[in-house]
């Protein structure tokens, strides 16, 4: 991987030095089939389950990454497009409580995931070498498409081993 420190903020390096591939889409779809595997194994018993009060349970944890997959995915478009409009922050809080994943069952969340992560690839499939490496700025701060990219599989890495050491 090739990323310069100006291709994202620094609040994401735990993100992106969790990522398992140089090749931004090698790393989406190795990180599709190990998640999928990742949440089928979970015991039914730890599905909604929370290691403490006001912790998310793994069906919130997989729904997070499924929005903000969906909100950096997004970030990727406008600034592959050429869009400069600067894009704001997210509140990942109201999203989980308004996401109501416990209401669901964790086969349609993976579902979801799937679709999710299938519409990513095709996403950044499109991208040529220039659009992977231009930059917009979100958040406040500078951000490549191809640093997106990393991060959207960093994140839920880092989520899944919070699931690995604390919930199971």
């Amino acid at each position: 991987m090739d990323l310069l420190k100006e291709e994202y903020n620094a609040y994401y390096q735990p993100y992106i030095n969790l990522t398992t591939n140089k090749d931004v889409i090698t790393g989406l779809k190795d990180n599709l089939d190990a998640v999928v595997r990742f949440y089928k194994s979970l015991p039914k018993a730890k599905e909604e389950y929370a290691y403490a009060e006001g912790k998310w349970t793994p069906k919130d944890i997989l729904l997070h990454i499924i929005d903000t997959e969906r909100i950096f995915s997004y970030r990727a478009l406008r600034i592959a497009r050429g869009d400069k409009t600067e894009m704001a922050g997210f509140e990942q809080d109201d999203y989980v409580l308004s996401g109501e994943a416990n209401k669901r069952d964790l086969k349609s969340l993976i579902k979801e995931y799937i679709a999710v992560r299938n519409s990513t690839i095709t996403l950044f499939n499109s991208f040529n070498d220039e659009a992977l490496k231009a930059l917009g700025k979100a958040s406040g701060s500078n951000i490549s498409v191809r640093a997106i990219g990393y991060i959207i599989t960093g994140h839920e890495n880092h989520h899944n081993k919070v699931i690995q050491e604390r919930y199971l």
